[in-house]
């Protein structure tokens, strides 16, 4: 078998299990909407919709491209597109049977003249504080009892986005007590079937007194917590790898990488990884104390990430060849570099840290068999 330059290994198995453990936290009549956007989080939209299918109600999507792979996967349960979608697209999103957010009237209107007879499944976003789209929420009530009364559109539920449900606790308990007593007033007068849906990963951890009639988890199904109160109920069930490609031995006063950002202060041994940030291995954590695991030890990045390689410092490993198996994100040994911790390093966070991780690393799937 072809030695692999850089891949990652997805535990199946791990998903399931992250998906119990949603199941397990919420009301068991709430229903759960599978996120398996941005390539289901980097981990591969495909083989995570197979895996959860049997355990979810329905699955969301940023936009109609990701929508119709996951739709070969899902056994015929809703998916829900949680982007805005171009008026070119609109067409085949109802021919599709997907299920588009909707921000005003006049957007529900122009579905519902191209529905023609077929009716065209819509769900209204109200805007409660994200500003990114839907209706304003001092609007939401007069706007939907008029898109309920369109011409074929099937009105299937109202949905709100939280965010800083990670970071702002007094804000996001005000909002969603707003946002669930805008969307019970409006399901009580003009759509009595409407799935009421708000709670991210965030969301659904740390307010599950506010728990609608379905939640949406996302980062939470991959291992990730975004709350620190929920981490130990999950496992991660991604682990980044690459190889060792070459070992030299150099000087005292030697420069590494462009810039010329460090010089050696010893006699050191450096390692060349097969991997850079055209695979995604963040170039921002150049010179932020990052390091990778090789032999289940931790080895300092040295100098700047460069497109397709990494230097780290094996001085202190008896013996590192090439070929040698090195950890960029997950466990080794007694160590482990989490997603959150790679993306503290790059001045960002795990959601981009997962999804970046480019289509030049192969992904291997294990955990569940064939």
């Amino acid at each position: 078998m072809e030695l692999l330059r850089s891949w990652a290994e997805v535990n199946l198995a791990a998903v399931q299990q992250n998906l119990a453990a949603v199941r397990n936290h919420i009301p068991a009549t709430t229903r759960i909407m599978g996120v398996v956007k941005a390539n289901a989080y980097g981990h591969g939209a495909a083989r995570i919709a197979e895996a959860i299918v049997d355990g979810v109600d329905a699955f969301g999507v940023a936009n109609a491209t990701e929508a119709h792979e996951v739709a070969r996967h899902a056994k015929g349960k809703p998916v829900y597109l949680l982007g805005i979608v171009l008026p070119s697209e609109r067409a085949d999103v109802i021919a599709s049977d997907f299920i588009p957010p909707i921000s005003s009237l006049e957007e529900a209107a122009a579905y519902s003249a191209l529905a023609s007879g077929k009716k065209a499944k819509i769900f209204v976003s109200i805007d409660t504080g994200m500003g990114r789209m839907g209706v304003w929420q001092d609007d939401a009530k007069e706007e939907i009892n008029k898109i309920t009364q369109l011409p074929d559109i099937e009105f299937t539920g109202i949905s709100s986005h939280l965010p800083v449900a990670d970071e702002d606790d007094a804000f996001t308990r005000e909002q969603l007590a707003r946002f669930h007593a805008i969307a019970g007033e409006i399901r009580d007068s003009v759509a009595p079937h409407a799935l009421i849906h708000i709670e991210n990963s965030a969301g659904l951890i740390g307010f599950p007194e506010y728990i609608g009639s379905m939640v949406r988890p996302g980062l939470m199904l991959y291992g990730v917590s975004p709350r620190p109160e929920f981490e130990s109920r999950l496992t991660p069930a991604l682990t980044w790898k690459t190889r060792v490609i070459l070992v030299r031995e150099v000087e005292a006063g030697r420069t590494i990488s462009y810039g010329r950002a460090f010089t050696t202060d010893r006699s050191m041994r450096i390692a060349t990884l097969a991997a850079g940030y055209a695979d995604g291995y963040p170039r921002q954590v150049s010179g932020k104390g990052a390091y990778v695991l090789i032999h289940g030890q931790r080895c300092p990045v040295l100098g700047r990430i460069t497109m397709d390689q990494t230097m780290v410092d094996v001085t202190h490993l008896p013996k590192v060849s090439s070929s040698d198996e090195v950890v960029l994100l997950g466990s080794q040994g007694s160590e482990t570099i989490s997603a959150h911790t790679l993306g503290q390093w790059a001045g960002t966070i795990a959601w981009h840290i997962l999804t970046g991780i480019t289509g030049r690393v192969t992904r291997v799937y294990t955990g569940i068999s064939d």
